[in-house]
């Protein structure tokens, strides 16, 4: 395998050397010469190619697999990941945006049970306290990689989902086929600590900061369809939003 040109570490560099020795593998991956699902070369290859000591390569493995480029696991070595999802800003599912990207999106339902909502989701949804809806929790898995927790709430009158269709559909398609196509949402987006529950789920330590979402939709006849709380996987997934330029430019930023 020829080396790129500028692989090697630069010693008088005041990069640190983990540091380019993680660029360099980055680019690798970036290029396509490390493909997404590959096994990263043994240690004694990269040490000869990159001219970094063991320790070095080591350390700069450990910043990519924080990063969320590289993954290990016992007994498979570590293998190169596929891009984080970078999901434009838009009314879709996950599930949707999941195949548009050429991803294997897969549910795994965790729990399924109608009950009277409680007075906050009363107030997203617009119906009175104690109105029943459908609470729907499910992890979703993108090419068999952890990648969200995502929990649902939609009034029965609404969608009365089967287990079956929640495991094999996303559930805005379900809302379309039923006639309640959401056209408008509104999205609050977060952060905040996993936890044990939420870590083991999506392959995290406790307390690793996920990325939330809010979200309320609403049907064209303006009756809402589906209360959600998500929670993602930072190194796995990103919003993209495009902010138009305003008539006038503020006074001051």
């Amino acid at each position: 395998m020829p080396d790129p040109v500028g692989a090697r570490v630069d010693r008088g560099s005041p990069v640190p050397l983990y540091f380019q020795v993680a660029s360099r593998l980055r680019a690798m991956v970036e290029s396509g010469e490390l493909p997404a699902g590959s096994r990263l070369p043994g240690e004694a290859e990269l040490v000869g190619r990159l001219g970094a000591t063991r320790p070095t390569l080591r350390r700069a493995v450990s910043y990519l697999v924080e990063q969320g480029v590289l993954a290990r696991k016992r007994g498979a070595g570590t293998r190169v990941l596929p891009p984080p999802l970078a999901r434009s800003a838009d009314l879709t599912s996950l599930h949707d945006d999941l195949l548009r990207a050429g991803r294997t999106p897969a549910t795994v339902l965790r729990r399924c049970a109608a009950w009277p909502v409680d007075d906050g989701v009363a107030r997203a949804l617009g119906v009175p306290p104690g109105t029943v809806a459908t609470r729907i929790e499910r992890l979703r898995l993108a090419d068999g990689e952890p990648l969200a927790l995502m929990t649902n709430v939609v009034p029965v009158s609404v969608l009365a989902p089967r287990v079956e269709d929640l495991v094999a559909h996303g559930l805005y398609a379900l809302l379309r086929s039923a006639g309640h196509a959401p056209r408008l949402a509104r999205q609050v987006v977060g952060a905040r600590a996993a936890t044990a529950d939420e870590a083991s789920a999506l392959g995290e330590p406790p307390g690793a900061p996920l990325l939330t979402t809010v979200r309320t939709a609403w049907d064209d006849s303006g009756h809402a369809v589906e209360y959600g709380t998500h929670l993602y996987r930072p190194s796995r997934y990103a919003i993209e939003v495009t902010l138009p330029t305003g008539a006038a430019a503020p006074a001051s930023a």
